[in-house]
């Protein structure tokens, strides 16, 4: 039994699904989203206030201008690709807490959120600070 328990609070500690990650942009929170894929993925849509750092540039030079305090969420396409969790392996080899959304920019979609980007879908509930 206590194994199982220990399992299931690692995968919340390392994993946040689209409904915490959007709940958590709401309230304010002191989290960042990175987009681990290639320019050209978030170009075309992305998850609001995201900023795009692909696994494959995650260096300590490319990310000497972040946050060490905040929390950060990586994600990919969805469960077919893995820039998400290299994305998150990097940056917690480079001391960052992370994150990695689970399901990616599709199961964000699939949970109704908006996107933007050239392919964005601005009908889906959008970030609104209350603030």
């Amino acid at each position: 039994m206590e194994e199982q328990i220990k399992h299931y609070e690692n995968k919340l500690a390392f994993e946040m699904d689209p409904s915490d990650l959007f709940e958590a942009l709401n309230n304010g929170e002191k989290v960042i989203v990175i987009d681990a894929r290639k320019a050209f993925g978030f170009e075309a849509e992305h998850i609001p206030t995201a900023i795009n750092i692909p696994h494959r540039q995650m260096t300590m030079e490319a990310t000497k201008h972040l946050d060490k305090e905040v929390l950060y969420i990586t994600y990919c396409d969805g469960i077919g690709c893995n820039a998400s969790t290299r994305g998150a392996l990097n940056m917690a080899k480079l001391g960052f807490k992370v994150k990695e959304l689970i399901g990616g920019i599709e199961w964000w979609k699939f949970d109704g959120y908006a996107t933007e980007g050239t392919n964005g879908i601005t009908s889906g509930s959008k970030i609104e600070c209350a603030c």
